[in-house]
Parts: C-alpha cells; structure tokens; sequence
C-alpha cells in the first residue's frame, strides 16, 4: 500500500509516524512538500470529479453526496486512461502488480 504523505493535519500526528514505522512490511510513504497538489495524484481524481460529477451538484443531504462521489469513482475506476493521466505531472509511474515509483 502506498501512503502519499501530503502534510494533512492527520498525517502529522504523534502516532501516524509511530504506525508508519511498524508498517514499513507493507506500506511504502511517498512524503510531498507541505504544499504540492500538482505532486499528488490524487489531487487529479478530485479535480475530475469536480468538473464532471460534482460540476453542478446541489446534493439534498451527505447521503446524496456519497452516493454521487461513489458511483464517479467507480465510473472513473473502469476508465484506467483517467487514472493514468493523473500520474505524469506528478513524476510518479506504475510499475508491474501496482506499485509507485518515482
């Protein structure tokens, strides 16, 4: 599992650093400057859900929302072009069985 580390509140806690270090088996941290959107590839994802699901959604309540979110990404998930064009401007590739190297 790949963690990109992007300097989120909740990434800085006392105990995400001790979770990361008894983790290192398993889970790989791709660590960003504190403020990089242009390095996170995630960052793609939300940019195409909000011009395409979240464009002009005026959702009811949080249970629209989610639902609307879940149903983009799956969209999003099947259209592996999509995902692949979020990784270029981040210098990050994908290597066989899914890692990220940069």
């Amino acid at each position: 599992m790949v963690l990109v580390w992007d300097n989120l509140n909740l990434h800085l806690v006392p105990g995400m650093k001790t979770f990361a270090a008894e983790h290192t088996d398993w889970l790989t941290i791709v660590q960003l400057p504190a403020y990089a959107p242009d390095l996170n590839p995630t960052e793609g994802i939300w940019s195409l859900l909000k011009r395409g699901a979240l464009a002009n959604l005026a959702a009811a309540d949080l249970h629209q929302l989610v639902r609307v979110i879940n149903r983009a990404l799956k969209k999003i998930q099947c259209r592996h072009h999509l995902i692949d064009g979020c990784l270029p401007p981040t210098g990050l590739t994908m290597r066989t069985g899914g890692d990220i190297t940069n």
